[in-house]
């Protein structure tokens, strides 16, 4: 049987095989056996908002300026109205500095930053939670069967994770397409890498629909509301505090998203039920992203 080339459909789509974001490293299997795997790259990016150091993330190192722009914007750094003048990285110092016509100082934003859950350990500045007060998001239906073949599109996508393991994705969706694909060691990097590129592009949020490979954290929740995104959708599963702030917002929150299954704990209203989960085919067990949580 042809293998499914799935990354034709996407704008931008994990590469695998790109230089710098892996490395080979020698070891032993279960039985004894000398092996080669592949392992994910990790390396620091420190983000400056014209002459402020901001954060120092960990990131695999692909789309930095995606990244930066992403992450500014999710913190509420970058205003909708901000004119930014230059975006520059420069790859030996591992910095990225985005620089605005406006100008800025967020030094006593940044001494409220709070720790999240992240599997590289994210960081959510304290004032994050009233930025979500000015939130409306609009009523865009979801179809079931968009979210069923959403699903059985990206599970089949190669990725790094597939390559190596250690790391999420998160994916930009329209309808039952799959639009723009990225991965980090951080579920939260992989959303600002994508909140970047539609800042960049000047793409609209309020007919897209979230992927993410990991657990429907508060952060995920706060930083797709951000980005006004009306649905938030995983594999993966809930954390109270993110079903929490999904139900205030007004977010469509699914997990648990499995062949013919899924849960929705908020925004039920946005659903329209077009497809019998019964006529989806049953995903094999070896299908999807073991270990994402």
């Amino acid at each position: 049987m042809a293998k499914l080339d799935t990354t034709s459909e996407y704008l931008i789509a994990p590469d695998p095989r790109a230089p710098r974001l892996t490395r080979t490293v020698a070891g032993f299997d279960h039985e004894g056996t000398r092996i080669q795997t592949n392992v994910v790259e990790e390396r620091p990016l420190t983000i400056f908002l014209n002459g402020q150091e901001i954060v120092t993330a960990m990131t695999i190192g692909d789309y930095p300026d995606y990244l930066a722009l992403g992450f500014l914007r999710n913190q509420g750094m970058l205003r909708a109205s901000d004119e930014i003048t230059g975006v520059d990285y420069d790859e030996e110092l591992e910095t990225v500095v985005v620089r605005t016509a406006r100008k800025t100082d967020y030094e006593e934003k940044m001494r409220k930053k709070t720790r999240t859950s992240g599997c590289a350990v994210g960081t959510v500045f304290g004032d994050m939670m009233a930025g979500l007060e000015g939130v409306s998001l609009p009523p865009s239906p979801v179809k079931t069967s968009w979210l069923y073949a959403l699903s059985a599109k990206i599970n089949r996508t190669p990725s790094l994770y597939l390559e190596a393991g250690a790391i999420h994705g998160t994916v930009l969706c329209h309808e039952d397409k799959p639009l723009v694909y990225m991965e980090d060691v951080g579920r939260h990097n992989a959303v600002d890498k994508i909140a970047g590129w539609m800042l960049a592009e000047g793409v609209p949020a309020a007919d897209k629909l979230l992927y993410t490979t990991g657990r429907l954290t508060s952060e995920m929740v706060i930083k797709t509301a951000m980005m006004g995104i009306p649905v938030l959708a995983s594999r993966s599963g809930f954390t109270a505090w993110g079903v929490e702030i999904a139900q205030q917002v007004g977010l469509t929150l699914i997990g648990r998203m499995k062949g013919q299954r899924f849960l929705c704990l908020s925004g039920e209203d946005r659903l329209l039920r077009d497809t019998d989960p019964s006529t989806v085919p049953q995903e094999p067990r070896h299908a999807g992203r073991k270990g994402a949580e």
